[in-house]
């Protein structure tokens, strides 16, 4: 697939990331700043401030997946190393990424053809070709075959017994999101409506032009109706994350009417596939070139989505999970 690249360009300083929770650093976990980008301009405010910015009859959907736990530890003609299952390409088959099994700062880079990585519980994968261009010597995908032994041989299943949430090298321990239990209290008691999807994300931080992998999603019944009946009485659909947004995307029809759905999705949203179903979206904050970015403009347009950015660099916000947030309001 080629993808096209996101109009936004900006530089962050060094020292932008956010490497630690909030509380390690002093903050609520809902006092992390909140940019509010709207065509009339930007507000800097706190991500506990959020009910100001939505209306009673809105909806909120949140991705309900704990990310899909698909770190395995495997054993590599001996040695240890992780294994990150990305996405299926067929029955038994898979796109991985081999990395260090500790203190990873990138994949490996030898990775063979035809080689063969145990896996606990005796299971295995053998490589297959570089993915998603074969050939491609020191890729960081690669197809494999995967080998798993006993009654319930599935690799979701084989996942939920013996993988974990992938994390990279700046992320210690997993927490929350800036949803604090006040926060939702107040929300839902000001009539603002919270609904759920399912889009279990597996290597979900693709490299600098790359398109997002395929990722499993459900969208249940009760989100769809509650979704096209929102838009009915005049309320906006508010994604929080793009992983909300990818999913309700994905079943959304060519008018905009959100179906159940359950399935992979591989839908980049852009230039070709403009949104049909979502109104504003609340987001963290993505690296230059990220097909996130894309996601974005397709959602808010790449004006607001480049001058969010612009404010955010300006202001020292903070990047990646433990970060600062924005919610972007097109109108």
């Amino acid at each position: 697939m080629t993808l096209a690249h996101p109009h936004t360009r900006f530089h962050r300083p060094p020292g932008s990331d956010a490497g630690e929770p909030p509380e390690a650093r002093g903050v609520a976990r809902d006092a992390v700043k909140l940019l509010v980008a709207r065509p009339g301009g930007v507000d800097h405010v706190h991500f506990g401030d959020l009910g100001d910015y939505l209306r009673p009859g809105d909806l909120l959907v949140v991705n309900n997946s704990a990310t899909m736990p698909a770190a395995v530890d495997g054993r590599r003609a001996g040695q240890p190393i992780t294994v990150h299952f990305s996405t299926v390409r067929a029955e038994k088959v898979w796109v991985v990424e081999l990395r260090p099994a500790v203190n990873a700062t990138g994949h490996l880079t030898d990775v063979d053809p035809g080689e063969r990585v145990d896996l606990p519980g005796g299971a295995a994968i053998v490589i297959g070709s570089s993915y998603p261009e074969p050939g491609i010597d020191g890729g960081r995908l690669w197809t494999a075959r995967v080998v798993v032994e006993g009654p319930d041989d599935s690799v979701v299943s084989y996942l939920a017994r013996y993988g974990r949430p992938i994390r990279y090298s700046y992320v210690a321990r997993p927490w929350p999101l800036p949803f604090s239990t006040e926060l939702v209290t107040e929300l839902v008691s000001a009539g603002v409506v919270i609904a759920p999807i399912t889009l279990h994300a597996g290597v979900s931080s693709a490299d600098a032009g790359e398109p997002p992998n395929a990722e499993f999603f459900e969208v249940p019944p009760a989100t769809a109706r509650l979704v096209n009946s929102t838009h009915a009485a005049g309320g906006r659909v508010i994604a929080v994350g793009t992983t909300a947004t990818r999913a309700l995307e994905s079943a959304a029809n060519a008018e905009g009417t959100l179906r159940q759905a359950v399935g992979w999705t591989d839908l980049v949203l852009g230039p070709s596939h403009p949104r049909r179903v979502v109104d504003g979206l609340i987001t963290g904050w993505h690296d230059a070139g990220a097909s996130h970015l894309l996601l974005l403009e397709a959602v808010a347009g790449p004006d607001l989505v480049a001058g969010a950015y612009r404010e955010a660099v300006e202001h020292g916000y903070l990047w990646h999970e433990f970060g600062d947030s924005a919610l972007l309001l097109p109108g």
